[in-house]
Formats: C-alpha cells, structure tokens, sequence
C-alpha cells in the first residue's frame, strides 16, 4: 500500500493535527491525554492506523512517539501519540505549558509494514528505497525503526542502517542469521500550534 497527496484532503490533515495540539493542551491541564470518539469523524479518520507524532521547538526534537502497528482509530491514535510525546519520551522532560505555542506538530501516519527477505546486509543496502522507506529492526529483545524523515539527515543506506543498529542497542557492524526488517511508507504533515484554532479545546 502506498500513499498519495489525496489520502486525506487538508480539512482532515488540519483536524488531526488539531486533535494533537489539543491532547498536548488537555495533558497539561489534565495531565492525561484527550480522549476524542472516532464516530464523531470522518469514516477515514475512524480507520485503525498505525502513527507518529513528532514535535519540534525552533526545528529541534522536543519528543517523538508512535505506534508500528495498527491497534485503534487513527484519530484515537493521535491523540494519545501527542500526549505521549510531550510528556512519556524519556529523551526529554515533561512539556511545560510556556513551550506549547513554540512547538511544531508532525503527523506520519504509516502503511502497514512488509517484511523484507534479504539475505545479507548487501542485499538490504540495495532494496532500501532512500527518502521513502521507513524501516523496523528486529532482532531477539532489540528492536527499533527510523522514520523515512530520518532519510533527511542520514542520506545513504549504509549511515540509515548502521544508525538503526544503533538505536536498537547492536554494533554498527553486527549482523546475523535471525535478525529481521520490515519496511512501510507513511504520509506525513505539520503545522506550527499557533497556527491552530484551539480555542475551544475545554467547551
């Protein structure tokens, strides 16, 4: 499954991240995370998605959750990634409420993931697509997956995977019989919060 611009059109887009910037906004007065009802939506919002909330203060990463896997409505899905990201990254310290109007808001929402058959590291390296392919690392208890924004600061296949490595607590070198990859796609887009209407988050 791959996406297209036409996914979700910019009403749905703008609703998503709102819902974010609203679950941010209801974790610092209720310290819990929005609860929204999916019936309430669109039907593609109600679908059960698999997403990605990033935040970034002045273009720097301020928290970053997601799910791999699709468990609950997309809507649903955001709003609890949002909250987790502000305040449940153990990168960073709780959100305070003088940062919300500084943050930005990414949404990646993800293709389901397909296993990749490779036989070696080689025949990894040459079936990544650069720019486009998110990729998910398993490996006994290490697992971890790059976003294909990552493609941004890491241009080659060889520095995506070493990192990934890394990340899931492996050298940058290892390799073996059991390890395992997955790759997806995902559909993403941002919006600065004071950008968002949230006036009426606690009506």
């Amino acid at each position: 499954m791959s996406f297209t611009k036409n996914n979700y059109s910019e009403r749905q887009q703008e609703t998503l991240l709102q819902i974010a910037a609203l679950s941010i906004q209801h974790g610092l007065k209720y310290n819990k995370p929005l609860a929204v009802y999916s019936f309430q939506y669109d039907e593609a919002l109600q679908e059960n998605r698999a997403t990605f909330v990033t935040l970034k203060k002045h273009t720097q990463l301020r928290g970053c959750i997601g799910m791999l896997h699709a468990i609950r409505p997309l809507v649903d899905d955001i709003a609890n990634n949002a909250h987790a990201a502000a305040f449940c990254d153990p990168r960073f310290a709780s959100l305070k409420t003088e940062e919300l109007d500084q943050l930005d808001i990414n949404i990646s929402v993800l293709t389901p993931s397909e296993p990749l058959a490779v036989n070696s590291e080689a025949d990894l390296l040459v079936s990544l697509q650069p720019g486009k392919d998110g990729l998910i690392l398993k490996e006994g208890r290490h697992q971890a997956t790059f976003l294909p924004s990552v493609w941004d600061t890491l241009l080659t296949a060889e520095a995506f995977l070493s990192e990934l490595k890394q990340k899931a607590g492996l050298s940058h070198d290892y390799w073996s019989n059991t390890i395992q990859f997955e790759r997806y796609e995902t559909l993403s887009f941002s919006k600065p919060v004071k950008n968002l209407a949230l006036e009426n988050a606690f009506d």
